[in-house]
């Protein structure tokens, strides 16, 4: 019988996600499994809670993976955090913002919207105004807007609830990994990201952070969290000392996880930081040597997602899948009001790399002449 694996091919993944996956994570994954409630698998989950804390820069006892992708850990958040009728503020600048608003609509609560244009950052003066009109138990924003290559101004929005009793809930599916995050400085009470942007491990995990400020959000609930998988009340008996059984852990994930936390602190942050940045001036030299245009305004551009339009007369899709095709090479194009417009181009975890711009570059010289 044919076997469909054999025909898989390495290819360059410079997309919006996933990322290329180090050797060494590969490595991990397979790993012999352990059971879930395994003494030694139990040491490795309590190291992993220690490297995640590190890299978000958080105290936050309740730091731990959930078992999903970076929407599960979105999921997540909201489900434990809103009640029905709770007013709810969505900074929204992307599709993920979109996303943040549809979820918190279909929970019962009450959900206002700034919005501003796609590729454009949040203004912190009209998040000042609006929160000057009326109390808010959430408000959210996506740091790292992946459909459009934005970095909001997550500490600037902290700073606007700092001491209150607001809950601050931010996304860092893309951010975290390639650029810092400072979760306790910047009074983010909620954070949720993902494994496989800039962590450069296969999805399947959602890194997960609630201060003790969100912590008693949820013990003081009126009503029952009204998804059981995603309570983090009874998943987080399972991550504490207590060890209660909540649900089968994706093991092998887990090991690919620390595996890749472990592979950032050893670099270091701050060097894998200056990584993202160096390549992404790279690619930004490059392509506006072929004449094509950012996006984003240079003080707001996101160095592991770049988005660049695609030139007038070339057909952007065709060109994607040429650039899969004959060059093994994968990126993104454009969501929403920018489908069909822009290319997004992921330098991410393991992808950021020189040679990987090179051929990158090299590559798309011959496909847009």
């Amino acid at each position: 019988m044919k076997n469909m694996l054999d025909g898989i091919e390495e290819v360059l993944l410079m997309g919006p996600g996933p990322s290329c996956v180090p050797p060494q994570v590969y490595e991990a994954i397979g790993k012999k499994t352990l059971g879930h409630l395994d003494p030694y698998f139990l040491k490795i989950m309590d190291e992993l809670k220690e490297h995640l804390r590190t890299l978000l820069n958080t105290k936050n006892n309740l730091t731990v993976p959930i078992s999903g992708t970076g929407s599960a850990g979105m999921e997540a958040c909201f489900v434990n955090l809103i009640e029905p009728g709770d007013k709810v503020l969505i900074l929204i600048n992307g599709v993920f913002g979109v996303r943040m608003r549809e979820v918190a609509s279909r929970l019962g609560a009450e959900v206002d919207a700034l919005e501003f244009i796609w590729g454009t950052p949040v203004v912190v003066d009209d998040v000042a105004k609006k929160l000057k009109e009326k109390t808010y138990r959430i408000v959210a924003v996506v740091h790292a807007e992946t459909s459009t290559g934005v970095c909001n101004p997550v500490e600037e929005i902290g700073a606007l609830l700092k001491g209150s009793d607001t809950i601050y809930l931010v996304d860092t599916v893309t951010s975290l990994g390639g650029i810092e995050v400072r979760m306790d400085d910047w009074g983010i009470d909620a954070l949720y990201s993902g494994t496989q942007k800039c962590l450069s491990c296969p999805p399947g995990l959602a890194p997960l952070s609630f201060s003790d400020k969100a912590m008693a959000r949820l013990g003081a609930r009126k009503t029952r969290v009204p998804n059981w998988y995603l309570d983090i009340s009874l998943i987080a008996n399972y991550w504490s000392q207590n060890r209660v059984y909540h649900h089968t852990a994706p093991v092998n994930m887990v090991y690919a996880l620390y595996q890749a936390l472990l592979l950032i602190l050893e670099e270091g942050p701050v060097q894998v930081f200056k990584r993202h940045r160096d390549t992404h001036r790279m690619l930004v030299k490059g392509l506006e040597g072929m004449g094509l245009k950012m996006v984003v305004d240079k003080t707001r551009r996101l160095p592991m997602l770049n988005t660049a339009w695609c030139p007038e007369g070339i057909d952007e899709l065709a060109a994607r899948r040429c650039l899969r095709s004959e060059y093994k090479i994968e990126i993104g194009g454009g969501l929403g009001p920018l489908a069909g417009k822009i290319w997004r181009i992921g330098l991410m975890g393991h992808t950021a790399r020189k040679e990987n711009v090179e051929r990158f570059l090299d590559a798309l010289r011959k496909v847009i002449s």
